[in-house]
């Protein structure tokens, strides 16, 4: 009706047909651009993960998070219809965790509390601000009665003999028995930290990591009788610890120890590993291999593990693309499981150790890159099969009982992720009712992908958002994402917070914002030298210039006004939306900076010894160069910073200074502080209040 008065009033004024249809078309174009949906709506997308199969049978189970709601499911074969299985309703920022079948399939047990996204992992989170601090806990739920009960107040279980419990309390190894309601107790005292277990295929040996400062040593434990039996200990980083299917062996990382030679720290320098196995009741083990000494082949905590052949499997960039290897025992001869140009992550052993699943970023097409889908390879003849293809995000597979069923986790670019169980050439999609009736994913777009050429000549991918009609010159984003090891997909991410971040950019769409998402160097899913540039960060911030060419990209398409450029990013993006603001106000002309790294001077704590690395005072001068807070007298565009005072990735004092700093030059500035949430945004109200707190700030600046 609005439309239809607003027409017999233009057509009584100005009594012209031309002008009248003129005008008509204007104002339904108006209307259908219109923003249609909230951020509220376009935030209450599905978010699965924590996803793990059983040992035995073909029952899988996964955390939900809805709307800050988080439960743990379990759906069971043939159907596989999803089953709700705790009782949480509320949007209490608690997260759930370390989510796991026991050997027998009989339990499932969980860690809620605490943030495990970032530093101090194990401690209580806060997010609604209650008098009396949540636990962090570990909850166990026993699947044929269904009774969800705590076993104790930690963290990082590990189950051990049938229905023993063992955790990590303090650095040392506690144990419960899930049949019994006794109090746990500890299994055996240690001098240094205790950060791996892992038991013996017949339950009867734990095998563990201690770290003990300059070294870490690899132990067995028997009984309260026996001593400790070391497996080949020296004066390195010991790690990744893994038995062999007949408990005979066990296979580990090594690395140096200590810190050696101050060497020259502006310098890239290869960081050596290797492989090693030893016999258990040995004196001394062998090592298998040894990384080239490359910088590709540097150490990365890779996937590893024994296969079910004589052969060890693992991670590594030594051709220039995480790729899978298999190292035989014997011949000590290593082999590429997986050859081309894209990398493999999120790997799965299948139950008889003869294949492999994972996620990779490759396909028929050209987008593929941007994507993620699964394969699966067989060890023994390196035959790779591609389980899916298409436009969808495929990610985070595991094996389903025996029979080669997968599960893993299913988004497109409008749908957010559900679980999905493929059998064969079917493919089932779990718990589509679970997405909410309001969630507006028939309206959200379809980034397309982009590249554009840094100054040095590097070919930069992004993703870019727009929505169809609306101005002929339109205001426009660029997104900066954190980590900086993460890479941003042409549809619905795999990790909680870049879905978040996805949602604001379809918001930013609808408004009609161009969007453009930039994957810049530092990034996964381009190649090592993509990965891993020198003079990046702290020793040059040579990734700055591929943001500064995203916003160049988009001040030269013919529907952007380059007047209205801004940028936003959380993380590592607040970082360098700070350092975008800071050298180039000209070209962004507002920023949302959430919780940023801002100085960098701290990066070389000034040694009392003598050995100074030769380049020291270089090093600390690039770092200060390549902080904002050095071109804090060139930054004129107006800011928003947001950052959480529980922040346990990026500590809150960054961006105090950044404030105070701002005051003492009279720069004018917004700001919102969270108290009690973390990085993370646990709480969900948080997530959306910060969401629509940057959307509306640069909507107030960027358009009339």
């Amino acid at each position: 009706m609005l439309v239809i008065n607003l027409c017999n009033h233009l057509t009584t004024s100005f009594m012209r047909p031309n002008h009248f249809l003129t005008l008509v078309f204007f104002l339904l174009s108006s209307v259908l651009f219109a923003q249609n949906f909230t951020m509220e709506q376009v935030g209450k997308f599905s978010f699965p993960s924590e996803l793990t199969s059983s040992p035995t049978g073909e029952k899988i189970a996964w955390a939900m998070n809805e709307q800050g709601r988080r439960n743990v499911y379990l759906a069971e074969g043939p159907e596989f219809t999803p089953k709700k299985l705790t009782p949480f309703d509320k949007d209490d920022g608690q997260e759930i965790s370390s989510l796991q079948f026991s050997p027998d399939g009989k339990w499932l047990v969980f860690v809620r509390g605490g943030d495990h996204g970032g530093g101090n992992a194990s401690s209580t989170v806060n997010a609604q601000n209650l008098p009396v601090l949540p636990k962090v806990e570990i909850w166990k739920i026993n699947l044929s009665t269904q009774q969800l009960e705590v076993v104790a107040e930690a963290d990082a279980p590990v189950f051990g003999p049938p229905h023993q419990l063992l955790f990590l309390k303090g650095g040392q190894v506690w144990s419960a028995n899930l049949d019994s309601s006794e109090k746990p107790s500890q299994l055996f005292e240690i001098k240094g930290n205790i950060n791996e277990l892992s038991y013996s295929p017949d339950g009867k040996q734990l095998a563990f990591v201690v770290n003990r400062g300059s070294h870490s040593m690899i132990g067995i434990y028997q009984n309260p009788e026996t001593p400790i039996q070391w497996i080949t200990p020296s004066f390195h980083r010991d790690s990744n610890i893994h038995w062999s299917p007949d408990g005979k062996k066990i296979a580990f990382i090594r690395r140096p120890g200590e810190n050696g030679a101050a060497f020259p720290v502006l310098e890239p320098r290869h960081s050596p590993w290797e492989i090693w196995v030893a016999t258990i009741g040995s004196e001394k083990g062998q090592k298998l291999w040894e990384a080239p000494k490359t910088l590709a082949a540097s150490y990365v905590y890779p996937f590893f593990d024994f296969s079910g052949n004589e052969d060890l499997v693992y991670l590594s960039y030594e051709d220039g693309w995480q790729h899978l290897y298999a190292l035989n025992i014997n011949s000590k001869a290593s082999k590429l499981l997986t050859p081309g140009n894209y990398m493999v992550e999120q790997i799965k052993l299948s139950p008889d150790g003869k294949k492999l699943v994972f996620s990779a970023n490759t396909g028929s097409e050209p987008e593929d890159l941007d994507r993620r889908h699964i394969g699966s390879v067989e060890i023994s003849n390196g035959k790779l099969t591609w389980e899916t293809a298409g436009t969808g995000i495929e990610a985070y597979p595991v094996w389903v009982g025996e029979s080669g069923k997968l599960a893993f986790f299913s988004a497109t670019a409008q749908r957010s992720h559900l679980v999905a169980v493929k059998d064969g050439n079917s493919t089932q999609l779990l718990g589509e009712s679970l997405i909410p009736t309001d969630f507006p994913q028939h309206q959200l777009v379809t980034p397309k992908q982009v590249n554009f050429t840094a100054p040095d000549g590097t070919t930069v991918y992004g993703q870019l958002f727009e929505k169809e009609g609306g101005s002929s010159t339109k205001p426009a984003v660029v997104f900066v994402h954190g980590g900086p090891q993460r890479q941003m997909l042409l549809g619905w991410s795999y990790m909680d917070y870049y879905s978040n971040t996805y949602s604001i950019n379809q918001y930013l769409a609808n408004l009609g914002f161009v969007v453009l998402s930039v994957n810049y160097r530092l990034g996964i899913g381009y190649g090592y030298e993509f990965h891993k540039p020198a003079g990046a960060y702290y020793q040059g911030a040579v990734e700055y210039q591929d943001v500064k060419a995203a916003g160049k990209y988009l001040a030269n398409l013919p529907q952007v006004n380059p007047a209205k450029i801004g940028i936003y990013g959380g993380s590592y993006g607040g970082y360098l939306t700070a350092l975008a603001l800071a050298r180039d106000s000209d070209l962004f002309k507002v920023g949302v900076d959430i919780h940023g790294v801002h100085d960098l001077d701290g990066r070389y704590d000034l040694s009392p010894n003598y050995e100074q690395a030769p380049d020291l005072d270089l090093a600390r001068k690039t770092a200060w160069e390549s902080s904002p807070i050095a071109d804090l007298n060139t930054w004129t565009s107006p800011i928003l910073f947001i950052h959480a005072d529980d922040d346990r990735n990026v500590p809150v004092r960054q961006t105090v200074d950044l404030i105070r700093r701002f005051e003492e030059l009279g720069k004018s500035y917004e700001s919102i502080i969270i108290p009690g949430d973390t990085h993370h945004w646990m709480k969900w109200s948080n997530m959306i209040r910060v969401d629509q707190a940057t959307a509306d700030f640069l909507q107030k600046h960027l358009m009339d």
